[in-house]
């Protein structure tokens, strides 16, 4: 059996020691430039390395600059400035190989050009250099002085050197790909937010009456100021349409903009989903939930159908607008938040205030700048340019070249009272593009809701005297049978005497006795 040389032994575990130190390093810190001087300080007091850089090639200007040192001054480190091909560091860059200078006096490639050596001529010192490199491409170098001593190869200064610098390369390269990774999200969130800001312009809005353009007015005064806005009308009248107009024309366009539909959110979710939780607050609550006033924070958060909140909500909600501050379900702790609210209600608060149903405080607090959004029945006006708008829209998205609604079909579009108001009529024009099979979008391509008697070949026939006779038989009918033939508690249920109801059953030639 061989002897154990204890000294190769030692340098082994020294190396791996190292090795390891530098990895843990490499992988913990977020951004592996930060970690490249910690790296050479390993190097020096686990290996006794005096003077030791990497050199990193700028992707920009193709120089190669020191990014971290060890045993070099600020101003020798500032001096390292190399060109692909210029000395040995630059040698090494451009041929992707290590070199290794055993007396740096007699190397005429070497440089010193940082001058933080003294004498080279009468020092006796190596120097080592490595390329940092992922298979064909460098990144940079790494150099120092000789690690081990005399009785140790410069190939295991080599290899150490190697293995450190091919760590090195693949942190600097997930960092690199991490910052490309950053800067194309950037760019794409600029991009998405300026097309989000020209979208929702109020003057994309779909709308030529004299009301809407008072909306307009009222948006264009409100968008850059900081005030509280509610709001109000019928449902699908567009008032997200209106908060989102207002949110990307405001001050706060770059920041969040959070939406909350209160009337979907259960009443035990409900403090949980505006303003968080911490961890154990409740049952379920497994860990801490960020609310959506935090999410909102520095940006706006849209209420909508904000008159369904539970009371308890309501005080929670007045305290933040009132100090700007929340507190989580569960938590003790406060919690600063700048944020603007926008709420919509399709209820009538005044009447919510008369039942108890919402809070006298936070209706005034909410209702500083109210926007009401008239129905589609008031302004006529807008319908066929809507229907048009919409034609256009669905025509692209199901690839139709539809070109116009035949006249028929735009007189019913507005005698239609439109209950749903635009909602309902971009669905019905998105139904009717499905239908349509030519150019011409028509009248039966239509839904029924919207049909009138005459081209549903629905008029009613007869006179009205005859229409009330059925109506009026329908109704005895159907009380006799109800009470099973009795005539008494018939005539009690329709609010009418006995004999009348006898005259009438006589009349209409109905037979109590089969209901019984």
């Amino acid at each position: 059996m061989e002897p154990v040389d204890h000294s190769v032994l030692a340098r082994k575990v020294q190396e791996l020691t190292v090795l390891y130190e530098i990895s843990q390093l490499l992988v913990s810190t977020p951004d592996p430039k930060e970690a490249l001087n910690p790296v050479l300080n390993i190097l020096h007091s686990k290996m006794g390395m005096q003077r030791g850089t990497i050199t990193l090639l700028d992707p920009e200007t193709q120089e190669l600059n020191i990014e971290a040192a060890h045993g070099l001054t600020g101003k020798e480190r500032q001096r390292g400035h190399y060109q692909i091909g210029e000395g040995i560091t630059g040698k090494v860059v451009e041929t992707g190989e290590p070199v290794i200078v055993p007396h740096v006096g007699k190397e005429p490639l070497f440089l010193n050009r940082t001058k933080s050596r003294g004498d080279i001529q009468k020092d006796n010192i190596s120097f080592i250099c490595v390329p940092i490199r992922i298979g064909s491409f460098t990144y940079g170098a790494l150099s120092a002085d000789r690690l081990f001593s005399e009785k140790v190869s410069f190939e295991e200064d080599v290899r150490l050197l190697t293995i450190i610098a091919s760590n090195v390369a693949q942190a600097i390269r997930i960092s690199r790909m991490m910052a490309e990774e950053k800067k194309r999200l950037r760019y794409e969130n600029v991009t998405l937010r300026e097309q989000l800001k020209e979208r929702y312009s109020f003057y994309n809005i779909v709308a030529r009456s004299n009301k809407m353009r008072e909306v307009f007015e009222m948006i264009d005064r409100v968008s850059a100021s900081e005030a509280t806005v509610l709001i109000r009308g019928e449902s699908g009248t567009g008032k997200e349409l209106v908060a989102n107009a207002i949110h990307y024309n405001s001050l706060r366009s770059e920041k969040a903009f959070i939406k909350v539909n209160c009337a979907a959110l259960p009443e035990t979710l409900i403090e949980s989903e505006l303003f968080g939780h911490e961890k154990g607050a409740f049952t379920g609550a497994l860990e801490k939930r960020i609310g959506k006033f935090e999410r909102a924070h520095g940006g706006t958060l849209f209420l909508d159908e904000i008159g369904t909140l539970n009371l308890t909500a309501q005080a929670k909600l007045l305290r933040v607008l009132q100090e700007k501050e929340i507190e989580r379900v569960g938590g003790a702790e406060t919690i600063k938040v700048n944020v603007r609210i926008i709420a919509a209600t399709n209820k009538s608060l005044e009447k919510a205030l008369e039942e108890g149903n919402f809070r006298e405080d936070l209706y005034y607090r909410l209702n500083i700048f109210p926007i009401y959004l008239p129905p589609l029945r008031e302004r006529k006006t807008d319908t066929l340019l809507l229907a048009d708008f919409f034609l256009e829209k669905y025509s692209k998205k199901y690839d139709k070249d539809l070109r116009r609604i035949s006249t028929p079909a735009i007189d019913m579009l507005m005698r239609y009272h439109w209950p749903g108001n635009v909602r309902e009529l971009e669905n019905c024009t998105e139904r009717a593009v499905l239908l349509c099979t030519n150019h011409v979008v028509h009248s039966y391509h239509l839904p029924p809701t919207v049909q009138t008697a005459e081209a549903s070949n629905t008029v009613p026939s007869g006179s009205l005297a005859s229409a009330l006779a059925t109506v009026e038989r329908d109704l005895i009918v159907d009380t006799l049978k109800t009470n099973r033939g009795n005539m008494a508690a018939a005539a009690r249920l329709l609010d009418t005497s006995e004999r009348v109801l006898g005259l009438r059953i006589k009349k209409y030639r109905i037979q109590p006795r089969q209901y019984r």
